[in-house]
Parts: C-alpha cells; sequence; structure tokens
C-alpha cells in the first residue's frame, strides 16, 4: 500500500488522546455528512419544482414554433407544404393565426388573443386535455374553447343562447377612423369549452377556428402568423430546423420549446444558481472546521511525525499524509452524506411526506447531475481544506 495512504487510513480510523481533537473531528465529519446530504435535499426539490413550473408550458407550447422574419403573418404555398410533409422528424404540424382582439359579453369587456387552429392543433399541442368544463371546438363552425381566467372576468357561461359572445378586430388600413362601425370585423361566437392550465394562460387565449379567424383578419386562406411542429422523439432538432430555414429560405425565425420560455427558464437557471452558491457557502464554513481538526491533529501528532522525519520521510510525504486524511474523511463524509440524501428524496416521491395543498405533494426529482454537482463540490472544497492545513506541516515545526 502507498505508505501516505497507509498512515492516513490509520490516522483516520483512531481516535487521539485528546478528546477535544476528537470532538472537533466528529464535528468535521457530522458537517460534512449534513452539508452533502442538505444540498443534494435542495438541488433535488429545486429540480422537482422547475419540473413542475415547466410543466405548464410543456404541456401546452410545441417542440418547435416558425414565425415570419418581418411582419406578423406570412403566405405558405402549396410547394413549401408539400416539403413540409416530406421532412424528416416531423411528426404534425399545425397552421395558427394569433392576435390581440377585444371579446364582449352581456356589456362587459375583455382584451385577449384570438388563435385560430387547424383541425391537426391537437396533435401537436394536446390543449383538449386541459377542457374541465365542456368540450373541443369543431372544426369550420364559430365555436370557441375559452381561457378560465377570461371566462370568471366576463361571468361567461357555456350554451347562453339569450346572451352573445362576440367579437370585435380592428380592419387592416391606414389612416384616421372615421366610422367606428366600419373600423372593426364583428362575428358572433359560441363557448363551447373551458379549459384551465395556469392563470397566465388561461387569461391569454381564446380558441377559434382558422378559416373564422382569417375571415375575421381579411387574411388570405394561405395566410398565417405561425406553424407550430411536433417532432419525433428519435429526431434531431438542429436538423429539423436547418431544413425548415431552407424551405423558407432563411425569411422565418424558430424557436424550440425553451427558447420560447426563455425569460421563464433565465429565472429558473439563476434561482438554481442561487441556491448552489449560498449551499456552498455553508459547506466552504463547515470545511474550515475540517482544516482546523487536520492542524490541531498534526500539533497532537508531532512526535509521531518528527519520529517519521527522522527514519527518511520526507516533508512532501507527511504532508499526503495529512491531505489524504482530509480527502478520505471528505469523501466518505460526501458519499453518507449524498446516500442519506437520496432516501429522503425517495421517500418523498414514494409517500409523499410533506404536501403543498390537501392534493399536492411537494414535488422532488433525482438528477443525476446534482449526484455529480454535490460530489464535486464536496470533494474540490475537502482537497482545497485539506491541502491548506496539510502545508502547515514544515521542517521548521518538526524541529521544535
Amino acid at each position: 500500500m502507498y505508505f501516505p495512504l497507509y498512515i492516513a487510513q490509520r490516522y483516520l480510523r483512531t481516535s487521539s488522546t485528546n478528546n477535544a481533537i476528537n470532538i472537533i473531528s466528529k464535528i468535521a465529519s457530522a458537517g460534512i455528512i449534513i452539508g452533502a446530504m442538505a444540498l443534494f435535499v435542495v438541488l433535488s426539490v429545486f429540480s422537482g419544482l422547475k419540473d413542475f413550473s415547466l410543466s405548464f408550458s410543456n404541456n401546452f407550447d410545441p417542440d418547435l414554433k416558425l414565425f415570419p422574419a418581418k411582419g406578423k403573418s406570412l403566405q405558405i404555398s402549396t410547394t413549401q407544404l408539400n416539403r413540409l410533409k416530406k421532412t424528416n422528424g416531423i411528426l404534425f404540424y399545425s397552421k395558427v393565426i394569433e392576435e390581440k382582439v377585444l371579446f364582449v359579453y352581456k356589456g362587459k369587456e375583455q382584451v385577449a388573443e384570438i388563435k385560430g387552429i387547424d383541425n391537426q392543433f391537437t396533435q401537436v399541442n394536446p390543449i383538449n386535455k386541459s377542457i374541465y368544463q365542456g368540450q373541443w371546438l369543431v372544426p369550420e363552425t364559430p365555436q370557441v374553447v375559452i381561457g378560465n381566467t377570461i371566462c370568471q372576468k366576463l361571468s361567461l357561461g357555456l350554451f347562453d343562447l339569450n346572451n352573445t359572445f362576440e367579437i370585435y378586430v380592428p380592419r387592416p388600413g391606414k389612416g384616421a377612423i372615421t366610422d367606428p362601425e366600419s373600423a372593426f370585423n364583428k362575428s358572433n361566437l359560441i363557448p363551447i369549452g373551458i379549459y384551465s392550465i395556469n392563470d397566465e394562460l388561461d387569461s391569454k387565449y381564446v380558441f377559434a377556428d382558422l378559416k373564422l379567424t382569417q375571415d375575421l383578419l381579411e387574411y388570405k386562406s394561405n395566410q398565417v402568423s405561425a406553424i407550430e411542429f411536433k417532432l419525433d422523439k428519435t429526431a434531431n432538432e438542429n436538423a429539423v430546423i436547418k431544413d425548415l430555414q431552407l424551405i423558407f429560405k432563411d425569411q422565418v425565425i424558430i424557436k424550440n420549446r425553451a427558447q420560447l420560455n426563455d425569460s421563464l427558464h433565465k429565472m429558473l437557471n439563476t434561482e438554481n444558481t442561487a441556491i448552489y452558491l449560498i449551499f456552498t457557502l455553508v459547506i466552504v464554513m463547515t470545511l474550515f472546521t475540517l482544516a482546523g481538526a487536520i492542524i490541531m491533529m498534526i500539533l497532537d501528532k508531532q512526535g509521531n511525525l518528527k519520529t517519521l522525519f527522522n527514519l527518511g520521510v520526507t516533508i512532501k510525504e507527511i504532508q499526503t499524509i495529512f491531505f489524504l486524511q482530509g480527502s478520505l474523511l471528505t469523501f466518505i463524509g460526501g458519499f453518507i452524506g449524498i446516500f442519506i440524501g437520496l432516501i429522503i428524496i425517495f421517500i418523498q416521491s414514494q409517500f409523499h411526506l410533506i404536501m403543498i395543498t390537501e392534493s399536492l405533494a411537494y414535488p422532488v426529482k433525482i438528477e443525476w447531475i446534482n449526484f455529480l454537482i454535490v460530489f464535486a463540490t464536496i470533494m474540490i472544497l475537502g482537497f482545497l481544506a485539506s491541502y491548506i492545513a496539510s502545508s502547515r506541516v514544515s521542517q521548521k515545526l518538526l524541529a521544535n
């Protein structure tokens, strides 16, 4: 066995004659275990919260969304549609129109976005699974599906034949409005369903038929605001984007799901980084105790170290002994801490001991990246503390 490692593990297993050193060593070990456990648990909890937060947008946003590079709409030729159908990696695509309009019901007004969709939309986006009252709209009808928040603001109910649900869309054109009646395209809609995802999305969209929306906006039959795509699970996203850019001759902007929610992703990543740094600071403070324990061990073993030095062991090798002792203590403590943290997260995921509400358990998620982050953090900081403490061994110390 490597000599410094042999001595290091002997020192690690045996207790010191000085009871204070034993207590400090136990405190350092406990601090490493608790620090590793706490960091792993917090990162796993945040991973669960992150997935929970993104689940709303993931269930609503497509894999890819294509926008015009200029203007609010683009016209799709028959050739482009045929090439889309032959593009590898695309399972379904849906043409959509999005525009802010005014909705009126029983004298109440609400500005929201109308989203005109074709009959392929539910293949790309399973929004119909979020219907909690009523049903999904039938294509080529004046039926609409409304967000729950919009319904509450308008006090709107389904199948109300005594009151009309009206939509007002500004007509395209230039110059001042001289006749308010002719400045808007108007239509009566039939609320057929109410969807519920979260407050932000529930107050944003009213889903309607694509043809109806095109008529209201005076769009051509091949004119849309965007195209949404559902990709094959094995598809290469970058390759699909490249093919789409070739089809539309770089006149479009294509975003994936993360880019569609870039502000949300940036916020979650910033929070994750802040939490990691805070708990890393706690671990740094804990490892000061480890460095102190190693220094006290050096002083306690000063007589033995002089003997080793006189027998021909170099200063560098003696420093390595205490460096390895601190590293072994860090490795064992980090492993035990992560293992305990894994048990805690597993119990929460299986038995839901901590609840946010009566029906919603605190979300947690076990990710391998969290194992690597915690273990790497503990080991790097442990190596640094051990190196600083072991460097206290010098020829001057052994000469005293």
